[in-house]
């Protein structure tokens, strides 16, 4: 259990549940091709996409327990009950997880890159390795870059589907198609950057005096808890207006669709803007949190909502 607690297992399920969700309902929908067995322009093979979603966890894992063992001193200030690198887990151990995950994350992501054809693309998990290390032990501590960082971490493993799944199966006949198919990913992948990111500067509030007993700059620092929390509430009117534009837009014709995103992913981010207008305590926050976490997998779940609509209305 406390090896599952150390690389957050329910985030890395997750996280797999998205990619898994994207490939296997809209991507497989959006390279529909009659030509080919498969009826699909998708490069990877069922056991290839499987090792890819293998890869992106690994790495993820790899980056939560380095992030563990940094943050030693402010998860004993700010939650010591669930501190678990120097308490249920040794630092020496905890650092041979790290070195073996990212072994394997990145093994698997050489192999996958010559199997499509692509050997350039193995930097991409090399990248993603380096940054992971690089944000938990220098850019966490500078203030808005970490925010984004680990955004940008999130919204990269929804486009990484397109970087192995589309680019290497591109050509000139479906270029076209191809280029739509990627263009929603990157819609998801902004959406998913947007509500992390705001999500990101709600646990900065949560954790303010861990993060000041850590040398960490963060917005409520400087800010203080209360301006952060109403600029926060003002950042998600930018979700919520690019939403309604893209739902008015895209998907007003599908009535079920447009109600979905109303009662699961619109009106949740209005009370998270209302309440965090007023919120004051550690706990609030921390509800806000979970209410934006609940916002971003019900968002990502719309993928096989629309899927589907689209589909029965095409017959």
């Amino acid at each position: 259990m406390k090896y599952l607690k150390l690389i957050r297992f329910q985030n890395l399920l997750i996280l797999a549940l998205m990619q898994v969700l994207f490939r296997y309902t809209y991507l497989k929908a959006a390279t529909y091709n009659t030509l080919t067995p498969s009826n699909d322009y998708l490069s990877l093979t069922h056991f290839q996409f499987a090792l890819l979603v293998l890869s992106t966890v690994c790495i993820a894992a790899a980056g939560y327990v380095i992030n563990n063992i940094m943050d030693q001193d402010n998860d004993e200030i700010t939650k010591p009950k669930d501190r678990i690198v120097g308490k249920s887990i040794s630092e020496s151990s905890a650092y041979n997880i790290y070195v073996v995950l990212n072994i394997i994350g990145v093994g698997i992501g050489f192999y996958l890159s010559n199997a499509v054809g692509k050997k350039g693309l193995f930097t991409v998990f090399i990248f993603a390795t380096a940054l992971l290390y690089v944000y938990s032990t220098f850019l966490k501590k500078i203030v808005i870059v970490s925010n984004i960082i680990v955004a940008f971490i999130l919204s990269f493993s929804i486009l990484i589907l397109g970087i192995f799944d589309l680019f290497p199966a591109t050509y000139d006949g479906n270029v076209i198609q191809m280029k739509k198919a990627f263009a929603i990913l990157f819609d998801y992948a902004v959406f998913a950057f947007i509500i992390n990111w705001i999500r990101e500067i709600v646990k900065d509030i949560e954790d303010t005096d861990g993060d000041y007993a850590s040398g960490i700059q963060t917005l409520p620092l400087l800010l203080g808890k209360t301006r952060t929390a109403k600029l926060v509430s003002v950042l998600i009117i930018i979700p919520i207006l690019l939403l309604l534009f893209y739902i008015t837009k895209n998907l007003l014709d599908y009535n079920y669709v447009f109600l979905y995103g109303l009662l699961f992913v619109i009106g949740p981010l209005l009370y998270c803007m209302i309440k965090l207008w007023s919120a004051k305590s550690k706990f609030e926050f921390k509800h806000v949190s979970t209410i934006l976490k609940l916002v971003l997998f019900f968002g990502i779940l719309s993928i096989a909502i629309i899927t589907y609509a689209i589909k029965n209305a095409q017959g």
